[in-house]
């Protein structure tokens, strides 16, 4: 399926979507913490895109029955949101994907719970700093490999785990759309990349280094193989003609 290229009003839609999503989780960093729970957390989502003529494009996708996906500690992806209490040191990462008059944003961000152990913090920080050094390779005229191999060096040098089953995506009218975003690759090689594209890039990592993961009886949560932590941020950016811009800042 051919990548489409978005004008300079489309981009601005997705803009319009990503500033109330990124709006959301400044309003979730305010509000998580011990004691609360993942489950009081997507009532809120739900709540404030309805408050801003928005709603969650997750609800309903191919049955998912919940406004945001809520990863926690070994979780690393498509979590339910749940009714068990948050405790100090925790992590846990919420997924938003949110739709605004057909154009869509989607963003994931992990969050500690209060005090979180050293080797938390190392991941978190290392999945943090790849989701930078990804954007900073999204120009036109470079190739995907150049993301991903900028995602997966950052984690070799901090020796975590890339979840490679999990990519980023194209996005737009859709929730998913061409382009495929690895979260690892080699330079110079892959799809070229082209001014106009909107994409995500998230990085998903373990503290594991192998990355492995399964996947639950729900169908969705997705775990780590070997129970270490999870990490996921994600941001939705434009490639523009100087550069990426992201449009869930």
């Amino acid at each position: 399926m051919k990548v489409r290229i978005k004008t300079k009003e489309e981009i601005a839609r997705i803009r319009e979507a990503g500033s109330i999503l990124a709006e959301c989780h400044r309003e979730i960093s305010k509000m998580i913490g011990p004691g609360i729970t993942t489950l009081e957390i997507d009532g809120f989502v739900e709540s404030f895109l309805a408050g801003r003529g928005a709603t969650p494009e997750q609800k309903g996708y191919r049955g998912f029955p919940f406004a945001t996906c809520a990863s926690v500690n070994d979780v690393v992806c498509h979590g339910f949101p749940g009714d068990r209490k948050l405790e100090q040191g925790d992590i846990v990462t919420i997924d938003i994907v949110v739709n605004k008059n057909g154009w869509l944003a989607d963003s994931g961000w992990s969050y500690r719970i209060g005090e979180v152990s050293d080797e938390a913090e190392m991941l978190l920080s290392a999945t943090e700093k790849a989701l930078y050094a990804g954007i900073a390779q999204a120009v036109p005229g470079g190739r995907m490999g150049d993301i991903g191999y900028a995602v997966s060096r950052t984690a070799l040098e901090a020796k975590v785990g890339v979840v490679k089953p999990l990519i980023g995506h194209g996005i737009g009218r859709s929730m998913h759309e061409p382009p495929d975003v690895p979260n690892f690759g080699r330079p110079r090689t892959g799809l070229r990349l082209q001014s106009g594209m909107v994409i995500t890039i998230e990085p998903i990592f373990t503290g594991g280094e192998t990355g492995a993961v399964y996947w639950g009886d729900d169908g969705w949560t997705i775990r780590s193989a070997d129970g270490s932590l999870g990490a996921h941020y994600e941001h939705t950016l434009a490639i523009l003609d100087d550069g990426p811009v992201v449009l869930t800042k």
